[in-house]
């Protein structure tokens, strides 16, 4: 609008899981699921509603006068889209601008994959409260409580968290615990994020359960 020569290319995002709830919505009223079609023909079916509603999309688009250049359109399921994505992808990595790491997920247990944070939707419940003894590494006899609503992440925990201004248990921060069930030794370090009055005050650190966990000192002690 400033009178030069731009492109404007027109393009449609897969959309892979919105798809993927709005064709099994459509095989649900008859009765079917994913399963039962197999993957090739669920696939084939996909398809099949990406040209109908992709269709749509861009008539809405034409008619608001959007002034694309419509020869140009493409599909992020393109085949040559596809292989342009992968080879830019590599150059960024391989001049460091991206860069691959380990992070926690939401795990749809439904759609068997990963989905965003924008597509979960937290609700609180009341839990019961867990209290289990981690002995103190080198101590006969000593421990410390942890209280938790979650006791089958215990197994993924790397470490126990408590408050450094919490004066039960200041002595033990540095020290090392043993994970029950597992023998395990893990840290017991200082966080803000355990709270003194909830609980025992000790937090048991699950990285791979909770996002607060992944970025507590304790998760950080193990990397």
């Amino acid at each position: 609008m400033t009178g030069k020569d731009a492109l404007w290319q027109p393009g449609m995002d897969h959309a892979g899981i919105a798809t993927q709830m709005v064709v099994e919505r459509q095989l649900a009223e008859k009765g079917v699921s994913r399963r039962d079609l197999g993957r090739e023909k669920f696939l084939d079916r996909v398809w099949e509603w990406k040209g109908e509603s992709g269709g749509e999309i861009m008539k809405q688009l034409t008619r608001l006068g959007r002034s694309a250049d419509w020869p140009r359109e493409r599909f992020t399921m393109d085949e040559g889209l596809s292989d342009a994505v992968r080879k830019v992808f590599i150059e960024l990595y391989d001049q460091g601008l991206i860069y691959k790491d380990q992070r926690l997920v939401n795990w749809d247990p439904k759609l068997e994959t990963a989905i965003s944070d924008l597509e979960v939707q937290p609700t609180e419940t009341n839990g019961h409260l867990w209290h289990f003894k981690y002995p103190i590494e080198g101590e006969d006899g000593a421990h410390i409580t942890v209280a938790t609503t979650r006791p089958e992440t215990m197994l993924g925990d790397t470490g126990v968290a408590v408050h450094p201004d919490d004066e039960r248990y200041k002595h033990l921060v540095g020290k090392h615990c043993i994970l029950p069930l597992v023998g395990r030794r893990i840290p017991i370090v200082a966080d803000e994020y355990a709270d003194p009055e909830a609980g025992s005050g000790a937090v048991k650190m699950t990285p791979a359960h909770d996002f607060n966990d992944l970025k507590s000192a304790a998760a950080r002690t193990l990397r």
